[in-house]
């Protein structure tokens, strides 16, 4: 379905629900490696006018107050935008990570947080994890959830958890499409979130003759596919890129759908 909004036609896309019932836009814009606030609000707000409804962030990035200016920029409804970001392991532990926390909400110039990740299993994640519990009874965040974690540092954290995680952050894409992760979430419902959702910028995935085939049949790119594959295999997606044509590109994705 195609509506107007901020100028230009854009086409509505698809949510999902998380294990505390709120609704994430699947697709999503990464801002990782997008150097500065300027380039950040730039880019961000160019997607926000093609639609994109969440936006993905670190304090690692060191551009979270362009994301914030592009929301704010935007003329949209802040409860209208998905914010996520993620807290790095200096930021760890009890007190530390509410300190943290609102700081991060200064930067982002917000009231609250849609999603904040643990960013690397590294460090007191136990009393980061409880910090951010508090966060979420208080108003601060509105959900909570992991980002590389795996192995025994994975099971800790979802056996002392009382909130489990919304999501968990990773590398997924064709080549390495995190089956055996998916299934053990399911218990938890908790969603995956794909970093590098094109590979590393892999040339042979890019030209994998499947993709070219099943693009011609859509009429759509190899990139184009491999992201409507996210969708419908449940992974939100975040795809980065500066250039407005890609940006663009990148989110029409919801005219088809790949057969199973």
């Amino acid at each position: 379905m195609k509506s107007k909004e901020m100028g230009e036609i854009i086409m509505t896309q698809a949510k999902l629900t998380l294990n505390n019932d709120l609704e994430i836009p699947q697709l999503g814009f990464g801002v990782y490696m997008i150097k500065g606030d300027e380039a950040t609000k730039k880019a961000s707000l160019q997607a926000l006018q093609t639609g994109y409804r969440h936006i993905d962030t670190a304090h690692a990035y060191q551009n979270e107050r362009g994301v914030g200016q592009a929301v704010k920029e935007s003329g949209l409804n802040r409860d209208d935008v998905w914010i996520t970001s993620k807290l790095w392991p200096s930021e760890y532990g009890e007190g530390i990570t509410s300190e943290a926390i609102d700081k991060m909400l200064g930067r982002l110039d917000t009231d609250y947080i849609d999603l904040l990740l643990l960013h690397q299993q590294i460090g007191d994640y136990i009393g980061a994890w409880k910090d951010m519990e508090k966060a979420v009874a208080d108003g601060r965040v509105r959900s909570i959830g992991i980002s590389n974690f795996d192995g025994e540092r994975l099971d800790h954290l979802f056996e002392v958890a009382t909130i489990k995680p919304a999501v968990i952050q990773v590398e997924s894409h064709p080549y390495y499409p995190q089956h055996e992760l998916r299934q053990k979430m399911r218990k938890y419902d908790t969603k995956i979130e794909a970093w590098y959702p094109l590979g590393h910028g892999d040339t042979q995935l890019l030209t994998e003759p499947i993709f070219a085939t099943i693009g011609q049949k859509y009429h759509k790119s190899p990139v184009q596919v491999i992201l409507r594959w996210h969708l419908q295999v449940g992974n939100i997606v975040l795809p980065k890129s500066e250039k407005p044509d890609h940006i663009r590109s990148n989110f029409d994705i919801f005219d088809f759908e790949l057969t199973n």
